[in-house]
């Protein structure tokens, strides 16, 4: 995940208790109370600019108590406080609810219920303020000038960017309420034993027009809509173990609801999460719907489609986009153009890969035979790209070095400043080769020679599985540390080992570029205590001079790393010890989840389970986040030793599940134009629904 300038975001409070809501292109910070507070990082957030930055409810010029927040789908909560007595009075009689919805815009249902045997009277009170900043701005702590113009008009309160960014926010109420510039207020009395009510729109103004809002349940694109019929065609998950079903039902909630719509064609794709990240990631984007296959496969295809449309076709050195280059981010907010240089930006070393691997993944899973054509150019542009400005110096390895100061130091996953070390903790010197970009090469060679022999190219297929293993092979001799027992993290600018013991070495199992004889002795170090953390996989072991269980990327456990790690011990599940890895990392990791509510964090810190009993989060991270929301289902799918092969028209199912899974369910799974239901506990399996002329390959 991008952090600008290789920094970390920041805390979005310091009070806690944040709660996170998402829907597409749309989030809202706030506490606990349904609060944003001005001069934090809370707001509701439209197209990466925050639109409101305060909104703040209070009766009687007082501050609510908060009781409790329900998050019954990622788009919408509902806020529980009461009044506080008055003084001399031991309970309060006054319950407030604030029922929100975010979309196109926000609604918020305010419900005041007087519980007393008197009629009460109070004045109900809502603050606004904005900056209308841009989402980097915000992340960054780095918010000021410009501000917000407010203004009234009739009953509508305005809020309008004065820097002219075309940028607004109209808020509009039921219940009559007196609009003055930055607050509205209700004088009510509410009955014993009675309610009042008002709802209050938040409407964006994008290039000085109004965004059509899509809040009623009625509207065919809202998010209550958008989300039944994304679970009408999703594959449906459950499990008996405990908890899981919670998890994985967790899951299908956040994706849906990470999902964003072009719009231009209404192309679906996933962003990369909340709240820092809604936005379309190259390598975040393609990893998540990878592991979302087993769910919906549509969400993949547009995807690669998104990506396609923006991949590379010259040289800037600003942007470091170069032709056939799979970009890494791209922004819309009224600061995107400045975002490391451009609203797209390409600096990336692992995205480009990846986009091949998916395709090939796609085609597999059974994606229109015409949209794997579709895009059989853009891949083949990707592995143009890889062979020349990859290796840049021709020595059979993609390496990375940015083209200027403003770019991003480190391009793998691993991006922060600080994240490729010596086992000492000196930093490597770029360019700098991954362990796991070289295993990204050899997956994606592979994938593309099976797309060329399916389509009869038989001298295309040879030639880039040929490519593959000679790859593979000089991988191993240049990667392979023997006196250590692990691959190198990656090779310097001097083509020196980076010697550091990492979790990115388990990417290279996932992508098969491992040879046999290396892994028993590799997973044997990965099994290790300074890697097992009990609740998942470090990124760096304990023994390495910088861990650090509090770091980003240098100690942390992140769940989609651990999905990849668990995926990759499990195709080399023949090895000894490597399906009891596999099994102790992925029910640490389940643990790790139910602590943290069902909804996997982007990550959280790396202590020792034998030190904390549950995970300790780490302050900044991101949740829902793509591929962390998305990595349960890469566990389900790894256990359950699932490849189907729909242009073969076979479907491998040999499970291995842990005991507690208890038992597994995939009902309505889409194969191509099959829908199949497979069932599994342990190593048993029963599939419905194959097509009579599919082969089933199970134990």
């Amino acid at each position: 995940m991008t952090i600008f300038n290789g920094g970390q975001p920041p805390i979005a409070d310091d009070r806690g208790g944040i709660v996170t809501m998402v829907e597409a292109s749309t989030f809202c910070l706030s506490d606990a109370l349904g609060d944003m507070h001005a001069g934090t990082a809370q707001g509701l957030f439209y197209r990466d600019a925050r639109v409101l930055a305060r909104w703040e409810l209070r009766l009687d010029g007082r501050t609510p108590e908060q009781l409790s927040v329900m998050m019954p789908e990622a788009f919408r909560a509902r806020f529980v406080a009461r009044k506080p007595p008055n003084p001399g009075v031991a309970d309060a009689t006054v319950l407030v609810l604030r029922k929100r919805m975010i979309g196109d815009g926000m609604r918020e249902t305010i419900v005041v219920r007087n519980l007393g045997d008197e009629d009460t009277a109070m004045t109900v009170t809502l603050t606004a303020d904005s900056d209308f900043a841009d989402l980097f701005a915000v992340k960054e702590g780095r918010v000021n000038g410009g501000g917000c113009e407010l203004s009234t008009t009739d009953s509508a309160m305005h809020l309008t960017d004065r820097q002219e960014s075309g940028r607004g926010l109209t808020v509009t109420a039921t219940g009559d309420p007196v609009v003055q510039p930055g607050t509205m207020s209700w004088r009510i009395v509410v009955p014993r034993r009675g309610s009042w009510q008002t709802v209050v729109h938040c409407q964006p103004i994008l290039e000085h027009r109004a965004v059509p809002m899509n809040l009623a349940h009625e509207d065919e694109d809202s998010p209550t809509n958008k989300i039944r019929q994304w679970r009408a065609t999703a594959t449906s998950l459950t499990a008996s173990g405990a908890g899981l079903t919670a998890v994985l039902q967790r899951t299908e909630s956040d994706l849906g609801a990470l999902r964003m719509d072009d719009p231009i064609d209404g192309t679906a794709y996933v962003a990369a999460g909340a709240p820092w990240f809604m936005a379309l990631f190259g390598r975040d984007s393609l990893l998540t719907s990878w592991m979302a296959l087993l769910l919906d496969s549509d969400l993949a295809l547009g995807t690669l489609r998104q990506l396609a449309k923006l991949q590379g076709v010259q040289d800037d050195p600003v942007t470091e986009e170069e032709p056939g280059r799979i970009m890494h981010e791209m922004r819309h907010g009224p600061g995107g153009d400045l975002v490391l240089g451009g609203s797209v930006y390409f600096g990336t070393a692992d995205a480009t890969p990846l986009f091949v691997m998916l395709l090939a993944e796609c085609w597999r899973w059974g994606v229109d035979p015409d949209a794997i054509r579709e895009l059989l150019p853009a891949a083949d542009a990707a592995l143009a790209w890889i062979d020349r400005y990859g290796d840049a110096d021709s020595d059979g390895f993609v390496e990375y070095q940015r083209k200027t100061d403003r770019g991003l130091a480190n391009q793998g996953w691993k991006d922060s400043w600080d994240s490729i070390s010596f086992a000492d903790g000196h930093l490597a010197d770029p360019p700098i080769a991954l362990c796991e970009v070289q295993g990204y090469v050899y997956a994606a060679r592979m994938g593309r020679a099976d797309l060329a022999e399916a389509d009869g190219d038989d001298t295309t297929a040879a030639r880039l599985r040929a490519a593959a293993q000679e790859l593979k092979t000089r991988f191993d001799e240049a990667f392979w540390i023997p006196q250590r027992g692990w691959y190198a993290l990656a090779l310097d600018g001097a083509k020196n080992q980076v010697d550091a013991l990492t979790s990115n070495v388990a990417h290279c199992l996932w992508t098969g570029i491992v040879a046999d004889e290396r892994a028993a002795t590799l997973i044997e170090h990965l099994g290790n205590a300074d890697m097992d953390s009990g609740f998942g996989l470090r990124t760096l072991s304990a023994s390495m001079g910088r861990f650090n269980p509090m770091g980003y990327h240098n100690g942390s456990v992140w769940p989609h790393d651990t999905a990849i790690a668990v995926a990759g011990l499990l195709r080399y599940r023949h090895i000894p010890g490597a399906w009891e890895l596999a099994e102790r990392l992925a029910g640490g990791l389940l643990e790790a989840v139910r602590d943290f509510g069902a909804r996997p964090p982007e990550l959280f810190c790396g202590f020792a389970r034998r030190e904390f009993r549950s995970p300790v989060p780490y302050p900044t991270s991101c949740s829902p986040q793509a591929w962390a929301s998305a990595a349960p289902l890469l566990l389900m799918r790894s256990f359950l030793g699932l490849a189907p092969n729909v242009p073969q028209r076979t479907l491998t199912v040999t499970p291995r599940l842990p005991e507690r899974a208890g038992r597994v369910r995939l009902a309505d799974l889409r194969l191509g134009s099959a829908t199949v239901t497979i069932e599994a506990e342990g190593t048993s399996v029963k599939v419905e629904g194959l097509p009579g002329d599919w082969e089933l390959i199970q134990p």
